[in-house]
């Protein structure tokens, strides 16, 4: 099972656009330590995507197991 994580960036981390727009954090969502979306503005964005990767996860490991 993959680890989906999602975490935060600060300061002066956090991307350009967003900095412009006045935010001071950002969420990115990582999958195996590799980001794969966001930057999100808000972390119950990125929590949302976070479930859904989590649920399809989930799905495509019951149907590896009904195959097997």
């Amino acid at each position: 099972m993959p680890g989906i994580d999602v975490v935060s960036l600060v300061g002066s981390a956090v991307p350009a656009e967003l900095r412009a727009d006045g935010h001071m954090a950002c969420w990115l969502l990582m999958v195996d330590g590799q980001p794969k979306a966001g930057p999100f503005a808000s972390r119950e964005a990125a929590l949302a995507c976070q479930a859904v990767w989590l649920l399809s996860s989930a799905t495509r490991r019951e149907g590896d197991s009904l195959l097997a």
